[in-house]
């Protein structure tokens, strides 16, 4: 397929998906600012005894130029990421999503920040590890048994999750984590048992400025600096690595934002709640296609990675770093986005 112009972001259909991605923003708000806030409030007690992720920069993670974020998407498990970053001697900060935790730590990469952002009540415990997982909770809910993210989720759950126990209470003593404090207190809790140095912070759910905001409500309650993550984790993890952590060059692996074309519907993030929505028969209509011109590859993504990528494309514009991706895939790209294999930006790094 013939490579297209950057100008046009690559989009090629999904006409209806498009128009539900321009009313994410509003309609997120609505889904998560209940969880949230309650959350909130819920882990005061924690907060009041843990540090702010500004206390990061008095740490040693603040040495150096440069950050690898690494993200749950489909392309770490297509290349061979992992035996890249352990043969390269890579001496810059490891920065992953709570939900690639698992991913690096059975591959020996033990990252140096973890940050978890999503206010779900059952599903993110579940990256740590969860020790309230019975059969009958997997029976209630088939999200991480159906979707395209870490195949071994995929597996024995119950085997899978008590081996993922294991290894979080292994490491989680030299892993610090930037918790928001929407995270549920099942995660908080987690963090707790498995000895992690958690670092709070308070996500941006609307505009500060505005006398209604419920981040400045959350703010007046805990007093935590404020950092817009993107809506995502991924895009938060981004964030942390530049504006907190001050690395001028980051480079990003497993931010696809969108799945490769042999995925089937059903094994996307959110293919249930479009299906409630939309019903079978406009399926194509909300699934956006889009070709990346890197590698002349036809990927798709749904509204809510639409929006999440378009919103780190807004962010990359002011941010005071050089951002490298190299995802392999995917449909993270722009002016902003500077398109590397991993293995080059392994070899620049700075140490």
């Amino acid at each position: 397929m013939k490579p297209i112009s950057t100008d046009n972001c690559g989009i090629q259909s999904g006409g209806l998906g498009r128009q539900i991605a321009s009313e994410l923003e509003e309609l997120t708000l609505e889904k998560v600012a209940d969880e949230g806030f309650a959350s909130a409030i819920a882990n005061m007690a924690s907060i009041a005894c843990d540090r702010t992720v500004f206390d990061l920069q008095k740490s040693e993670l603040m040495k150096g130029e440069d950050a690898l974020v690494i993200a749950a998407g489909p392309s770490v498990h297509r290349f061979d990421t992992a035996r890249l970053i352990k043969e390269s001697g890579y001496k810059g900060v490891i920065v992953a999503t709570e939900s690639a935790m698992a991913w690096c730590l059975r591959h020996g990469i033990v990252p140096h920040l973890v940050v978890t952002l999503d206010p779900h009540p059952d599903r993110i415990v579940r990256w740590f590890g969860d020790p309230q997982l019975t059969e009958e909770g997997l029976a209630q809910d088939d999200y991480f048994a159906r979707q395209d993210m870490d195949p071994k989720f995929r597996e024995d759950q119950l085997r899978f999750n008590r081996e993922l126990m294991a290894l979080i209470n292994k490491h989680g003593p030299h892993i610090r984590i930037a918790v928001a404090s929407s995270a549920s207190p099942a995660v908080v809790r987690r963090i707790r048992q498995a000895g992690m140095t958690a670092y709070w912070w308070n996500p941006m759910y609307d505009d500060y400025d505005r006398e209604d905001s419920l981040t400045r409500k959350i703010h007046a309650i805990n007093n935590l600096p404020c950092v817009n993550a993107g809506g995502n984790v991924g895009s938060a993890c981004w964030v942390f690595a530049h504006a907190v952590l001050g690395k001028r060059r980051v480079g990003l692996v497993g931010m696809d934002f969108g799945y490769y074309a042999d995925t089937p519907f059903a094994q996307t993030q959110y293919y249930k709640e479009i299906l409630g929505l939309v019903g079978p028969d406009r399926l194509e209509e909300v699934f956006v296609r889009v070709v990346n011109p890197h590698l002349g590859q036809e990927f798709y993504t749904d509204p809510a990675y639409l929006w999440y990528r378009d919103s780190f494309l807004e962010m990359a514009q002011q941010a005071e770093c050089e951002t490298y991706n190299c995802t392999g895939g995917g449909i993270l790209f722009g002016p902003q986005i500077r398109w590397s294999t991993l293995a080059e930006f392994l070899s620049t790094a700075k140490t």
